[in-house]
């Protein structure tokens, strides 16, 4: 305690200091919120070059027949080639048509603000044909009951960044209904819809008109993460 002029100020003390550190409020501002266009603009490059790194080994399977008639090997083994390369391309139209989430996230990103969760965890993932779905909860200090979310990359990669989970991430639509998750710095998007669509049916039959009105207009509406129905093996 120290006098200054005719008044005392008290000092905190340790008791205080640790009170401060042990608050329950956060203390961190968020990051910066990310571009919206430069969001989008970083997960097309992504997604056409995941596209240019299929469509590579395709086109080579596809010559390899022709370039060994070329040199005279006419042997039945670069034959299998075409095949290979066609079962190669439509393995990757049907990602592409099932797995690609740039369109909606779009819709989503105009239609929703980003606002910051500063809890972010992965539960687990799996893989499908529509994409590697990992199960993540997005939460804010301080509240509870956030639904499990399915989240697909927007660019149909399957790997999960290495700069995830460091802190939080960016968040747009409604928990209810659907929306994307950007992850700070790296800008990586993901398509998210809540792990059981029937558990919040109620409340999205319940919603507002104005609530159910930007689910629609943001195209999550509907269950959207759904594998596509593919045979293998006959």
């Amino acid at each position: 305690m120290r006098a200054v002029g005719r008044c005392l100020i008290a000092s905190p003390g340790p008791a205080v200091d640790l009170a401060r550190r042990n608050s329950p409020l956060p203390t961190d501002s968020p990051p910066p919120a990310p571009d919206v266009a430069q969001v989008l603009r970083h997960n097309r490059t992504l997604l056409y070059r995941h596209l240019a790194t299929r469509t590579a080994p395709a086109a080579a399977l596809f010559a390899v027949p022709f370039a060994a008639h070329g040199v005279g090997y006419d042997a039945a083994l670069p034959a299998f080639g075409i095949p290979a390369a066609f079962f190669l391309l439509i393995f990757l139209l049907l990602r592409l048509r099932h797995g690609s989430r740039m369109k909606v996230c779009a819709k989503v990103l105009h239609t929703y603000p980003l606002e910051y969760r500063d809890r972010f965890v992965r539960k687990g993932s799996q893989w499908m044909y529509l994409g590697t779905v990992h199960t993540v909860r997005l939460t804010v200090r301080g509240q509870h009951g956030a639904p499990s979310l399915r989240a697909l990359n927007a660019s149909t990669r399957r790997g999960w960044p290495k700069e995830a989970e460091r802190g939080g991430a960016w968040f747009a639509g409604d928990s209810a209904f659907g929306g994307v998750m950007v992850l700070p710095g790296s800008h990586d998007m993901f398509f998210v819809q809540p792990a059981d669509w029937q558990e919040y049916e109620q409340e999205r039959a319940g919603a507002e008109p104005r609530r159910r009105d930007l689910a629609e207009r943001a195209g999550i509406s509907g269950l959207l993460e759904k594998e596509p129905n593919v045979m293998v093996g006959g």
